[in-house]
């Protein structure tokens, strides 16, 4: 199971306890608000039963059904309140008709049929209000008579009191209820998009690592890979002419010797690039996961600014050359200097190639071009077909099958295009055009 999994799982569950608790608790309150308003509309349904010539057990009984209805206020609020103003006129279910419009208030009931609905319940007591004042003030032969304005005013207060502040409240509520719920599904979306964000920032690191493994990999492989080729080939030359031509095998140690330390310092520059970012890395302080990726490239660059270029060409293939391998390089356009990055990779490119020939082709003749052109420059390095006589045969070298792949690897990076494959003559052929 994933950390976030865990974590969902873990907090969903108190989550789904509380809401079951929360459920029952409104059941007990439905059903105690319900019986409540039983017995008070059975007690009224007493005064009914006597006001409508009816027997007593008939108003009580009605009056229990009635007030039973405010059990299913959440389900069916708007009949709730339809029942309440129905039964104004029996002066009974007062209870009803505050919880019911509360109720209604603070439910997901359209606004239009909530005004509608409180507008009925306020017009129902209104009248029922205004006429039991009207006898009040009758019954109780008032000295002087109260003025015209006392009974509607008395009526407006009372229909009032008894409608708006239960509307009032139920919109609050419901306004807070919905609000709550809209912060709670944004802090719900807020952890997900968190939960999201470190699993993408976890992929680009682990993608910036494999970057960083592959670079690294790729340029042990080009620094020594050509390296220690040109020492097996002098090493066999040196062992074939040891005995006929000691000048020559003194010649080839040395150049033996030279690609040794050439090739040491090689690694120990580009071991020491590595050593380097990784005491900064335990020096400093923790950084975000997404400037791992930056990190990476910048000391990608650090490491090709000190690499390389195409002026280390001629040298290159004079390399070759003293390995005794037949070169001929030709450059076209006019030469000009490029971004380290690309230097770097035209002289990668050509670099292996040529270890490619030193293992699979030895004693072909190859060509090397380099073509200088507006915006982009083009390599080309083809071999003819391996020396069938024997005398430049392959000094067994290793083939790891990388060689290839890392030259479209770099090629690819910079946005440039990379063909190899056989020629018709037997050869091969390795092009690369790189843009500027």
């Amino acid at each position: 199971m994933t950390t976030t999994g865990a974590h969902q799982e873990s907090t969903g569950r108190p989550a789904r306890t509380w809401l079951w608790w929360g459920r029952r608790r409104s059941v007990v309150l439905d059903v105690g608000l319900g019986l409540v308003s039983a017995l008070e509309c059975a007690l009224e349904g007493v005064g009914f039963a006597d006001k409508a010539a009816l027997p007593v057990p008939v108003g009580v009984l009605f009056g229990l059904l009635v007030g039973s209805v405010l059990v299913l206020r959440r389900r069916w609020p708007i009949a709730v309140v339809l029942v309440s103003i129905a039964t104004t006129p029996a002066e009974m279910g007062y209870l009803m008709g505050f919880v019911g419009l509360y109720t209604l208030a603070a439910s997901e009931v359209p606004r239009r049929i909530t005004a509608m609905l409180a507008g009925m319940a306020l017009t129902a007591m209104l009248i029922v209000t205004f006429v039991r004042v009207s006898q009040d003030v009758v019954a109780a032969d008032f000295d002087p008579e109260p003025g015209a304005w006392y009974v509607p005013t008395m009526a407006g207060f009372m229909a009032l009191g008894l409608t708006a502040p239960p509307v009032l409240f139920g919109l609050y509520i419901g306004a807070r209820r919905r609000l709550m719920e809209s912060l709670r599904e944004r802090a719900d979306s807020l952890e997900q998009e968190l939960s999201l964000l470190a699993d993408r920032a976890e992929q680009r690191a682990q993608w910036a690592r494999t970057e960083e493994r592959t670079r690294i990999a790729r340029e042990m492989h080009d620094v020594v890979a050509h390296r220690v080729s040109l020492m097996v080939v002098h090493a066999a030359a040196l062992q074939a002419v040891a005995l006929k031509d000691p000048q020559k095998a003194v010649k080839n140690a040395a150049l033996v010797g030279d690609m040794g330390r050439q090739a040491l310092t090689e690694l120990r520059e580009m071991l020491g690039v590595l050593r380097a970012g990784d005491d900064e890395h335990k020096r400093a302080a923790p950084v975000p996961l997404a400037a791992v990726g930056a990190a990476a490239a910048a000391a990608a660059a650090a490491a090709e600014d000190d690499g390389p270029s195409l002026a280390d060409l001629e040298g290159l293939v004079g390399q070759s050359r003293q390995a005794g391998m037949v070169v001929e390089l030709s450059v076209h356009g006019e030469e000009r200097e490029y971004p380290p990055e690309v230097e770097q990779t035209a002289y990668r490119v050509v670099q292996e190639a040529l270890t490619n020939v030193h293992k699979h082709a030895a004693g072909a003749k190859v060509r090397v071009r380099l073509a200088h052109r507006e915006a982009e420059v083009a390599m080309q390095v083809e071999n003819g077909a391996p020396d069938a006589t024997g005398g430049g045969s392959a000094p067994g070298l290793p083939s790891g099958g990388n060689g290839l792949v890392g030259m479209r690897e770099r090629v690819t990076a910079l946005g440039g295009v990379f063909v190899s494959g056989p020629t018709d003559a037997g050869g091969f052929r390795v092009s690369a055009v790189l843009p500027t």
